[in-house]
């Protein structure tokens, strides 16, 4: 419950709240830059495929404010959204979107307060990483519970640790650099990268051991039926060192969407970000 607590105050008192820019300070884990904005939007929309397309109720678990776009479309074609969440600031900015059109519950993901089999659809976005892994595996048990017969889930959560990110950090650091040179050349400000950037393949939270596909696979021990895809394969850090208007980063995100939707299992489970697909039979 420490952690819970801890998670709770962050996000009612910084993370869900406005900034000068007109965004949560939580979207300063997002790359919002112009070059980035439809790779990330298309992304965002991912999620679309694997979900019933419409149904009674929707649950989104760790809902947060509903903060971009994208996440409505989610529920669009569902009677109700049910928005749960530890923090009562998320819960009260997700209703300035949803209105009537949402319920809202302040729990915990792992301990859903709900009837078995009473949602159609679920989601669960960049949530997981916060509980510790008991709770994680507990999440995922109380996902399958509550879906209705036929219903589908999809838990977009960063492994603790991307193979690709691992191979592909040289490239990072190389930019990096580059990118400091240029700034001291023109006079400009060089932008120092956190301590807590630099580990930014490893999600914050509190895991207690590696997060991957195959310690995934462990824990729900054939339990829940589910599959890998990808949602996003590089991490912000990697997008804001590699992509630039100037070196045609927009072309070589279409090129790498594509690479994605060429090979989506296999970035799945080697990128940074995948979708885990959930379901309960009819």
């Amino acid at each position: 419950m420490e952690t819970q607590q801890k998670v709770r105050q962050f996000y009612n008192e910084v993370g869900w709240q406005m900034v000068e820019d007109g965004h949560y300070q939580n979207a300063r884990y997002e790359d919002l830059r112009p070059v980035s904005r439809e790779y990330i939007h298309r992304c965002h929309l991912r999620v679309n495929r694997f979900l019933n397309p419409s149904g009674r109720f929707m649950l989104d678990a760790g809902s947060g404010p509903v903060q971009y776009p994208e996440y409505l479309t989610y529920s669009e074609h569902y009677q109700k959204r049910v928005c749960l969440d530890i923090s009562i600031v998320a819960l009260m900015e997700a209703r300035k979107r949803l209105a009537d059109k949402g319920f809202y519950v302040v729990a915990d993901a792992s301990q859903l307060p709900f009837k078995p089999e009473c949602f159609d659809g679920l989601v669960s976005l960049h949530t997981l990483h916060h509980l510790q892994q008991p709770e994680q595996q507990k999440a995922y048990r109380e996902f399958y519970r509550v879906l209705s017969p036929g219903g589908k889930g999809v838990v977009v959560n960063g492994w603790t640790q991307s193979k690709l990110m691992d191979q592909w950090r040289w490239l990072v650091a190389l930019m990096e650099g580059l990118g400091n040179t240029w700034a001291i050349l023109h006079g400009r400000k060089i932008k120092t990268v956190e301590k807590k950037a630099k580990t930014e393949s490893r999600p914050t939270g509190t895991f207690i051991k590696k997060m991957d596909a195959e310690s995934l696979s462990d824990d729900l021990k054939g339990e829940i039926p589910f599959k890998i895809r990808v949602w996003r394969c590089v991490n912000v850090r990697f997008l804001r060192a590699v992509f630039h208007d100037l070196l045609g980063g927009r072309l070589w995100l279409k090129a790498l969407f594509a690479l994605e939707e060429r090979f989506p299992h296999y970035f799945g489970r080697v990128g940074q970000y995948p979708m885990v697909i959930i379901w309960k039979k009819d």
